[in-house]
């Protein structure tokens, strides 16, 4: 069996993957609060977990992993969301969650096994914070404020390696008049008005961010699993309250043991070089590429070509790269069938997940390939194709290129109607048809040369009809 090589955070080395039980290996990752799209930063942890998810299942069964990934459907940000709209929080969290679904798809992530939502485990939450008061590590006010007391866990800090003066900064901790330290953070605080509220034993109120994944990993992992993984970005404070609050609550304060044996993270994501900002003009979303053109595949090849634990820089000559390169496999494994990764791609990416090095020998893979044109490459096709599939690659042929589907004539409505518009300055057909291509799935590229038109990973002939 290929050995799994992971850099634990807990541990800050390159650790041999051993799972608590490889017939049930388990994988809680963190998800999204579902407010708005999600933008482009938010799919690197989505790609990069997906990625490690397939690699588990290629080792040890589809059926013998548990991958869970949650959505933080109650949050002030949510409240804020629903106040200004005039819209009900219910319809605001559906549609984000619709929306996260769908981009994720698009960018070739798998669904999870279980996609909880914390409203769903106000109770386990509840039952939790109980737990953790009858143990002497949380306490309440009068007011319906529930705190975790950090000096009660002895190895808080431990996961980050940030020393308490570095914390209290790190985290902006709110001084308030109902914690006894700074560093206490809220398990539940008191709902009024129209905020979202559940019964509880401290009054009407709503769960804390942090204890909701400790809760919803314990009711669908258990106490003990495999894997953690998260942006680097919520090693603090958000694990590392996860890490107390739970190893608490399960006996394990003073060992630091149970809860998640690896913890993953990814780096952040830069833009052409510059932290993306709203304020740069560089911040946009994984929806406003997709309808710009830029396949899913294309926005997963870019991130998989940099090593997950460094940081990332999107740039559209790198996407473009990317779309050529995926452009010419398509083509050179045309009719091919997977036979089976290659093993050396799988030991690759077994390495603490070296996607990029994976991808430098598919490239290697594909000249091998490309110069041998009188060779019968069957084996080495399946082969390549499936060490792409490994990393969420060439999944899915689109209807497209099943079906031979032509977009011939569409394009030369959009050149024609293109061709209106430069004379009577009128651009809205264009931009019409344009929207209603991508929509399908129809990857757009306009120039000076003319339009070019192609079947994407999500292109869907059906969305066509009444476009001539």
């Amino acid at each position: 069996m290929t050995e799994i090589k992971l850099t634990n955070t807990k541990t800050r080395k390159k650790d041999v993957f051993v799972p608590i039980d490889d017939t049930n290996v388990r994988m809680y990752v963190c998800g999204p609060t579902v407010y708005d799209r999600a933008h482009i930063g938010n799919a690197r942890p989505v790609i990069v977990f997906d990625v490690l998810y397939r690699l588990l299942r290629e080792i040890y069964g589809a059926d013998h992993v548990t991958y869970v990934r949650n959505f933080t459907d109650v949050d002030d940000k949510i409240n804020a969301r629903a106040a200004a709209s005039g819209r009900t929080i219910n319809e605001i969290t559906d549609e984000t969650i619709q929306w996260y679904l769908d981009d994720m798809r698009a960018v070739g992530a798998l669904d999870p096994d279980q996609m909880p939502r914390a409203t769903q485990y106000i109770p386990q939450m509840i039952a939790m914070i109980e737990e953790l008061i009858a143990k002497g590590h949380a306490y309440s006010d009068d007011a319906g404020h529930v705190l975790f007391s950090v000096d009660s866990y002895a190895k808080y800090g431990a996961l980050s390696g940030r020393s308490t003066d570095d914390m209290i900064a790190g985290a902006r901790v709110e001084v308030a008049d109902y914690k006894r330290d700074p560093m206490d953070f809220v398990l539940w605080k008191p709902s009024v008005g129209d905020q979202p509220g559940w019964d509880s034993p401290w009054g009407v109120g709503r769960p804390g961010w942090h204890i909701e994944c400790s809760a919803m990993a314990k009711d669908l992992l258990g106490d003990h699993f495999d894997i953690h993984g998260g942006g680097n970005d919520l090693m603090f404070p958000h694990h590392e309250n996860e890490i107390a609050q739970s190893c608490c609550a399960s006996g394990h304060a003073e060992d630091g043991g149970g809860f998640a044996n690896v913890w993953l993270h990814n780096e952040m994501l830069q833009v052409e070089g510059k932290k993306m900002s709203k304020s740069l003009g560089n911040f946009f979303t994984v929806r406003d590429l997709l309808d710009q053109g830029v396949a899913g595949e294309v926005i997963r090849f870019v991130f998989l070509s940099t090593h997950y634990r460094k940081p990332m820089d999107w740039t559209a000559e790198k996407a473009a790269q990317a779309e050529a390169t995926l452009k010419s496999w398509r083509k050179l494994l045309d009719g091919a069938e997977p036979t089976g990764a290659d093993q050396a791609v799988v030991e690759l990416v077994a390495d603490d997940l070296n996607t990029a090095g994976a991808i430098t020998l598919l490239h290697k893979m594909a000249k091998d390939i490309a110069a041998n044109p009188q060779k019968d490459c069957f084996y080495e096709k399946g082969a390549m194709l499936a060490s792409a599939q490994l990393l969420g690659l060439l999944t899915t042929p689109s209807e497209a290129e099943d079906a031979g589907f032509d977009l011939s004539a569409y394009a030369d409505r959009l050149a024609t109607l293109r061709a209106t518009a430069m004379e009577t300055k009128d651009f809205g057909p264009v931009d019409a048809l344009k929207t209603a291509l991508l929509d399908a799935g129809v990857e757009v590229r306009m120039s000076k040369t003319g339009v070019e038109l192609d079947a994407g990973p999500t292109f869907d002939a059906s969305k066509l009809e009444g476009l001539l």
